[in-house]
């Protein structure tokens, strides 16, 4: 992993808002307060959502509320690579690159990427975007695919190729909502063009097969008898 570090340009302070306050409580209130430096990942996390990156106050705001040395705080910064050191645009783009997503087409997507975007980590001239490339998100079935972060939450967002991308940045850039997950006739991961979920057959009974339980003629016998 290459080296991290933070941006030249950093902001004068830093501060929580009232959401991201709400946020901590609920955190700190999971550790006993001799152990709060457990919060660690979790507040640069929030902190991270509520401006789009984690700057250098942020982080130092964060190790004076967790009472740690600063310096361990930003060791965890930048290990993590979920954590953006510096400005992204409104909608963060991480295409997964890695083999099967590779196989199915990553290139076309990073190539629409470049086209609009620019280079990794850039903010595109309209501030809406930023893309990075990142390593496997455990989605291989539904490759190629991508992560978007913005104010909506994270989400995955699968089953593209280089038109479908183009189409979702214009929808983003327009401010219109997209469809998360698959961009094809499936809703999860099932095989393209699968009934195994809506073929009434397989409900119905109308494949079942008449059994003969064992013993059961024996058994009725013995009721006869009886």
């Amino acid at each position: 992993m290459s080296v991290r570090r933070l941006a030249k340009e950093q902001p004068d302070s830093f501060a929580f808002n009232k959401k991201s306050e709400a946020e901590i409580k609920f955190w700190l209130a999971k550790y006993p307060e001799v152990k709060k430096a457990s919060a660690v990942i979790p507040m640069l996390w929030i902190a991270q959502k509520q401006e789009g990156w984690v700057s250098e106050p942020a982080i130092r705001d964060i190790a004076s509320r967790l009472e740690m040395p600063y310096i361990r705080v930003y060791e965890v910064a930048t290990f993590y690579t979920m954590f953006n050191l510096e400005p992204v645009g409104e909608h963060l783009i991480q295409v997964c690159g890695t083999t099967p997503c590779m196989l199915r087409g990553s290139d076309e997507l990073i190539e629409v990427c470049k086209k609009r975007i620019g280079k990794q980590h850039e903010i595109s001239a309209d501030g809406k975007f930023t893309w990075v490339e990142v390593e496997c998100m455990g989605a291989c079935a539904n490759a190629p695919m991508f992560q978007l972060a913005n104010a909506d939450g994270d989400h995955y967002v699968e089953d593209l190729d280089g038109a479908k991308l183009e189409a979702l940045m214009d929808d983003l850039a327009a401010g219109k909502k997209i469809k998360y997950g698959p961009q094809s006739d499936r809703n999860a991961s099932e095989p393209h063009g699968t009934k195994v979920l809506t073929d009434p057959s397989l409900y119905d009974g109308s494949r079942a097969k008449k059994i003969k339980l064992p013993n059961t003629a024996k058994a009725e016998t013995s009721k006869a008898e009886g």
